[in-house]
């Protein structure tokens, strides 16, 4: 018989209800409850966009995208499961779905296409913990895989065509400055990926920045969108594209602190801020996670 491959579909997860706000902020904080002044900030920010994030809906349609994918390829070779960090289901409950499907490996692939250590890692140490002696391969980043570049590159195109001058801003979300220069290479990541990006966009000039840092202390990884975007000459620069390549949905991170922060700097200094479109469940982005699935 040919052996049936699980696919453990990654994500981060979001509040599905204005209540569950607060423990969701704690468990993000890794136990630490926020203060009432960073509650209220992020329920601000929430309420901004609605009361509550898409990121579940989209989440789930993007897990049945990749199965879709699958199933049109590999017919019946492969069970496929969505598991989250912080909402339902979680990452043990897919694994053990898998289990029950009775598969003979796992392949963990992370919404996310870059390597960003703080993150992933933790996605893939509990999948593996949850999945015990299953064989696990944890796909680390995919931003090379086939078709990438040019899925993103078609919707910077797109957006270049209502702002032609614009200048192109290729964003990923920021690290802490002790996770992105301990041996990590995300930036470097990030940079490659956005000249891939660029190159097959046919952008002569673009920029790298990172966005949404963390409300700590501690330093963050920059150059910060918002910083960016306020060092900008509106003279020589009034139109920027905003193309989030580290993010593949709408969620908080892009509706908010790009469609609602950033463009409310970018439009108080006289810049037109536009965006690309998510990938969210394009069933081209879904057949690239089938492929990497397979091919890992």
């Amino acid at each position: 018989m040919t052996a049936r491959r699980g696919v453990l579909v990654l994500s981060h997860g979001t509040p599905a209800a204005r209540e569950a706000i607060e423990p969701f902020y704690t468990a993000i904080r890794r136990g630490r409850a926020p203060t009432p002044e960073q509650l209220d900030d992020l329920v601000r920010r929430y309420d901004a966009i609605g009361g509550t994030s898409p990121l579940n809906e989209r989440t789930t349609a993007q897990v049945e995208g990749v199965a879709r994918a699958l199933e049109r390829t590999a017919p019946t070779r492969c069970v496929v499961a969505g598991g989250t960090k912080y909402a339902s289901p979680t990452i043990e409950q897919a694994a053990a779905t898998l289990l029950d499907a009775g598969v003979d490996d796992v392949v963990g692939i992370v919404l996310s296409p870059l390597h960003a250590p703080i993150s992933i890692d933790q996605y893939h140490e509990r999948a593996t913990a949850a999945l015990g002696a299953c064989p696990y391969v944890a796909v680390w980043s995919w931003w090379r895989a086939d078709g990438f570049a040019a899925l993103v590159a078609a919707r910077v195109r797109a957006a270049l065509e209502s702002a032609p001058d614009a200048l192109v801003l290729f964003s990923a979300h920021a690290l802490p400055v002790r996770v992105a220069t301990d041996g990590a290479d995300y930036p470097e990541e990030l940079a490659a990926c956005a000249e891939a990006v660029a190159t097959a966009a046919a952008v002569a000039t673009h920029r790298v920045c990172f966005q949404s840092a963390g409300r700590t202390p501690e330093p963050w990884v920059g150059p910060d969108l918002l910083e960016v975007l306020a060092g900008l000459d509106p003279l020589s620069t009034p139109a920027v594209l905003v193309c989030p390549v580290g993010f593949v949905s709408d969620h908080l991170e892009v509706l908010f602190d790009i469609d609602i922060e950033a463009a409310a700097l970018a439009a108080s200094r006289g810049i037109a801020l536009t965006r690309t479109a998510s990938l969210n469940d394009d069933p081209a982005l879904s057949a690239i996670l089938a492929d990497v699935a397979l091919r890992a």
